[in-house]
């Protein structure tokens, strides 16, 4: 399938509805030495559409790790299991902060999967967390 381009009016719209913030990390782009991506929830190269319901904000190294997956092998229930989506799933069914709100704890199958390919607890996550929990910016609300 073609990539197609995500118009400026789309992504607006896409980085409003995320609160400037990963959608699966939650981490805000203000704060990012990188830019910011627009992921396909479910990949176009699973003929998923450049459309507002398919899209979602992620910092890059979330859309990297998420690549063009849509579930992954969980070991704990030796079955498939969806990624997290965040057009259909609730963050907070599936996530919750540690209590010094450091770490993303997965409290569902989806969310122990998606942390663990997401890798959102990586070192630098952490650190940046641990960061901005001064400005009151963290976790967001």
């Amino acid at each position: 399938m073609p990539k197609s381009t995500i118009s400026a009016e789309l992504r607006n719209a896409v980085l409003a509805r995320a609160s400037k913030c990963c959608e699966y990390c939650k981490s805000q782009d203000k704060y990012s030495p990188t830019s910011f991506t627009i992921d396909h929830v479910l990949p176009q190269s699973l003929n998923g559409a450049s459309d507002y319901p398919n899209l979602a904000y992620a910092c890059f190294l979330c859309n990297r790790l998420k690549s063009n997956k849509g579930s992954v092998f969980d070991n704990q229930t030796e079955k498939w299991v969806p990624l997290f989506n965040p057009r259909h799933d609730a963050w907070t069914a599936h996530f919750v902060w540690s209590d010094d709100a450091l770490q993303i704890i997965g409290l569902t199958a989806v969310g122990r999967c998606t942390v663990k390919e997401l890798q959102l607890n990586r070192e630098k996550l952490i650190e940046y967390r641990a960061c901005i929990i001064p400005f009151g910016d963290h976790p967001p609300h």
